[in-house]
């Protein structure tokens, strides 16, 4: 008797992290590189597909109403700069931050702000991890009360969607979607099945009704989010709220966003009235001193296209021990070994090979951009030769092993940042470009340096 084509139930095996699915166990999944994540799991395999009736026939693309999907600002500068204009109607956005920087008081700001601006239309606050009250003190201690910003403390995921049903709101906060659970599905809430399934629920009220959606997701060690890797791909934008536990900066990153670009960064300043924009941050990142010391250098560093202002500081001390210490904070680790080797063998500071040196940035910024090798090498240097460098002066430029300084990109946004601080003096690798007139803004001497001795030369000759 020949068999039907029927459907069948055959085990599988499916990577808790990003999906992906196989007929045998691997150790490795090779979606994703994750190991030991592909966990067997039966499921149902159908063998086709019918055709259903079509709820919305297609339509020409010049038929689509685009003006459904304009941004709408927020009042929150930063937010709205990282964001691309604002929030998107339908629009579903992730917000991951390790806990304790600040994801919630944002977001209850934004939920008052967007009430304000739009007072006929209401906004929805869900909290799986606190109390309605809870929420409500917050709110009343960082001035967020609006009467049109409706709370609800749930963690059914059923309920969740009643109260969107019965509100209708614009924008809704699920707050955070690791505490949410369905009933309609197995396992406890965080895990990889009700995250998906809380995920996809909210995506498809959110495109029914054209409500804007963030949902606050949690990171893991490693500062990715926890959680499956698929909740990435389904989601309009992915935003990092980072910020050190000991700084009151904050930065707020899109590393993914369908309506705008990902090379910016938003500035917030945490106290105890909540977080407010920082439209001009590069005053945080330099040290108040008068006087020259040695071991100091400035930079200008581009987050995205934002030029901000950091100083970086190195010590150089005399080191009895046969394996010098290096500490280093707020810097590549590595990348700084790498120029103290550089400045010993290119610059001949031999010293170098015995001595502990201490290179950090001022303010608790991290600096990962290799346009900040030159600064550093810069600062090195002036400790260990215990001579300051020039006031009001600055430098940037990536440094490579045989000691040539290579040119990086936005020479003109950087030295335009540079002249509205006040510096007079820069050091910037050697242009390629032909107009050199156009990039140097008037007022300023900067001087161009091919090699990392020639650079030492000019300033602690």
């Amino acid at each position: 008797m020949a068999k039907s084509k029927s459907s069948k139930t055959a085990p599988t095996f499916e990577c808790s992290e990003c999906g992906w699915q196989t007929v045998k166990w691997v150790g490795r999944c090779p979606e994703c590189q994750s190991w030991g994540t592909v966990q067997e799991k039966g499921q149902t395999v159908a063998r086709t597909t019918a055709a259903t009736h079509l709820a919305a026939p297609a339509k020409t693309i010049a038929e689509v109403d685009s003006s459904v999907a304009e941004f709408r600002a927020t009042s929150i500068g930063e937010l709205d700069r990282v964001l691309g204009g604002g929030l998107v109607p339908g629009a579903v956005i992730l917000m991951a931050g390790e806990p304790g920087v600040g994801k919630s008081t944002l977001l209850l700001q934004v939920a008052s702000a967007v009430a304000r601006t739009h007072p006929s239309e209401s906004v929805l606050y869900l909290t799986g991890e606190e109390s309605a009250a809870q929420v409500k003190k917050r709110a009343e201690r960082i001035d967020a009360l609006a009467g049109s910003l409706y709370l609800a403390a749930e963690s059914d995921l059923g309920q969740a969607l009643g109260q969107i049903e019965q509100l209708n709101p614009q924008l809704t906060i699920m707050d955070s979607v690791q505490t949410f659970s369905s009933a309609e599905v197995e396992g406890a809430a965080g895990g990889v099945t009700q995250i998906r399934e809380v995920t996809a629920s909210m995506i498809e009220a959110a495109k029914r009704k054209n409500m804007t959606t963030i949902l606050v997701g949690h990171v893991t060690k490693d500062g990715s989010i926890a959680g499956p890797r698929m909740l990435e791909h389904l989601v309009d934008v992915v935003c990092q709220f980072e910020g050190d536990r000991h700084s009151r900066l904050r930065l707020l990153r899109a590393v993914k966003n369908r309506y705008g670009p990902t090379d910016d960064v938003g500035c917030f300043d945490l106290n105890e009235d909540g977080l407010t924009s920082l439209p001009d941050p590069s005053g945080l990142f330099v040290s108040a001193m008068t006087e020259r010391v040695p071991g100091t250098c400035i930079t200008i560093t581009l987050e995205g296209r934002r030029p901000l202002t950091a100083e970086v500081q190195a010590l150089v001390a005399e080191s009895q021990a046969s394996q010098p210490r290096r500490a280093v904070s707020g810097l590549d680790s590595p990348r700084v070994s790498m120029l103290l080797a550089v400045l010993q063998r290119r610059a001949k500071l031999a010293t170098l090979m015995k001595s502990e040196a201490y290179v950090a940035t001022v303010g608790g910024v991290k600096i990962t951009e290799p346009a900040a090798d030159l600064s550093i090498a810069l600062a090195v240097a002036s400790a260990a030769l215990e001579k300051p460098l020039p006031n009001k002066f600055l430098a940037f430029g990536e440094v490579g092993l045989a000691g040539e300084v290579r040119p990086v990109s936005g020479l003109r946004r950087r030295l335009q940042e540079a002249k509205r601080l006040g510096f007079t003096h820069a050091i910037v690798p050697r242009s390629t470009g032909t107009s050199e007139q156009e990039t140097i803004p008037a007022g300023m001497t900067v001087r161009e340096v091919g090699s990392l001795p020639e650079a030492l030369s000019l300033v602690l000759a």
